[in-house]
């Protein structure tokens, strides 16, 4: 923006000229963004920035983008937040970092690297009321550990445990462990180092976050379907020669938090663990701890958003070139926020409800998709899907107990990208997401141009781009039994 006004991001996108770029995914209009950072609810509104380059749609220069909404569906952009300092500890990018209010002041906490190729340090900055405006006046809150085994840290995090602050960073170690650093944060403006919190030597996560570094690390403490509550550890799995590829994705652990006897520090115990999205285009979530269990009497929130990037395409699917995305003037985008839960011991990520008043007109209501199905403006089987929608799939008991015509076997979804003009041929179908559907279980997807999310109930969800080249639609195709509705996605008013 050039200036201070203010202005509904999602209705600006609705007049973008790229057929691909999302409307219902709040992101400024040009440039290159990813991952989200300082997420915070603060004075009745909700905060989401992110890491951002206004000047190309190209990985440099990171500045602070910011964007704010009072009820998760209407969003305004705002002026950039945080920006490099020239002689200061962030002059080669004010990087991945958390927003808090501290005691009434909107404070941000940041990774700044001072050269590239350089270490980063813990930078503060102090917002104003609305946080839209920020002093920067380069205060480092903890530098880079004398510990000659940690050689790389990064992105900060802070969470409360009995009572105290505690922040938490990510780590490389020089024998090749991805590492967790703790420290207690008293005075925001002074972190005290506490050590080596966690390795990826723990024989837990060896198993389910294997890194060089752990990016981006998350704690926060979500409900559990048995009516308690258990913390979970979110690491975004880097590896050296990502070069935002991370085909390791993000992964989490599931464990107990404790005091430990002697000092008092809290003790992070993993018991279980898994992948948090399953798709590849998913990398750098950042979780915001609405309430915790422990303190406020009732079941803690925690709402997560993730960065979806632009790339050659993955896994078979179509994705653009540099030259594509350089012409298109902006790459990455972030998902809807998600709600973090533990069902049957397990993670569990659904939509925001919020997100459900994107519902516009019904374009299929209960079409059985089947040899004899209602079938709306598709072929046998199928159903056309608008490039902006919502998909509600529920699974039946499969009528012909074997497969279909189409070789799906019973429980399948597929959606694919097909070429409108060649009709349904398997030569001109890309499918972008296939899975299997059980009797009873429920699909929720959501359609944003080049950007589909798939939340299973009761499970991680699935982050994927992809591009609908002229003359494609969206088609979902379903095995016997199973229903659909699809809604156009709109703004309300």
């Amino acid at each position: 923006m050039t200036d201070l006004a203010l202005f509904d991001s999602l209705l600006s996108a609705s007049t973008h000229p790229d057929p691909a770029f999302p409307r219902f995914h709040p992101r400024p209009a040009q440039g290159w963004i990813n991952d989200p950072n300082g997420i915070s609810h603060i004075n009745g509104r909700y905060h989401v920035f992110f890491q951002y380059n206004p000047e190309s749609a190209r990985h440099s220069q990171i500045q602070w983008g910011h964007v704010s909404s009072a009820d998760l569906v209407h969003w305004e952009e705002h002026p950039v937040a945080l920006s490099p300092q020239a002689g200061g500890p962030d002059s080669a990018g004010c990087w991945t970092g958390v927003v808090t209010s501290d005691g009434g002041v909107p404070t941000a906490a940041y990774s700044g690297v001072r050269d590239h190729g350089g270490h980063s340090q813990v930078v503060i900055a102090r917002g104003s009321a609305d946080l839209v405006t920020w002093e920067q006046d380069g205060h480092v809150a903890a530098s880079m550990p004398s510990d000659p085994l940690v050689t790389a840290v990064r992105d900060p995090f802070l969470f409360w445990f009995d009572g105290a602050r505690y922040a938490i960073q990510g780590a490389g170690l020089a024998d090749g462990r991805a590492a967790l650093l703790l420290y207690t944060v008293e005075d925001m403006n002074d972190w005290k180092y506490q050590g080596i919190w966690l390795t990826s030597a723990d024989p837990v996560a060896a198993v389910h976050t294997p890194a060089e570094i752990w990016e981006c690390p998350q704690l926060v403490e979500v409900p559990d379907s048995s009516g308690g509550s258990a913390w979970v550890m979110m690491f975004s799995l880097w590896l050296s020669g990502d070069d935002h590829e991370h085909a390791n994705g993000v992964g989490h652990l599931i464990g107990s938090l404790s005091p430990d006897p002697t000092s008092g520090l809290p003790v992070f115990v993993p018991s279980s663990g898994g992948k948090s999205d399953l798709g590849r285009d998913f990398y750098a979530p950042q979780i915001v701890q609405l309430s915790y269990g422990s303190s406020s009497g009732s079941s803690p929130v925690a709402l997560l958003w993730g960065w979806a990037n632009e790339g050659p395409g993955r896994d078979g699917r179509r994705g653009r070139t540099q030259e594509e995305i350089d012409d298109a003037g902006w790459a990455g985008v972030l998902t809807h926020p998600r709600v973090l839960s533990l069902v049957d011991g397990a993670l569990a990520v659904s939509p925001a409800p919020e997100v459900l008043a994107y519902r516009g007109a019904a374009v299929a209501v209960g079409a059985a998709l089947a040899a004899d199905a209602v079938v709306v403006a598709g072929a046998a089987g199928s159903v056309v899907v608008p490039a902006f929608a919502e998909v509600l799939v529920r699974g039946g008991a499969a009528s012909s107990g074997g497969v279909s015509s189409r070789g799906v076997s019973s429980g399948d979804v597929e959606l694919a990208l097909v070429s409108s003009a060649d009709g349904d041929s398997d030569d001109n179908r890309q499918v972008v997401y296939s899975g299997s559907l059980a009797s009873g279980e429920e699909l929720r997807i959501f359609i944003d141009a080049s950007l589909v999310e798939v939340y299973r109930t009761g499970s991680v969800a699935t982050t994927l781009r992809a591009y609908p080249a002229a003359g494609e639609e969206w088609q979902l195709t379903l095995h016997d039994g199973a229903t659909a509705d699809v809604w156009e996605l709109a703004l309300p008013e």
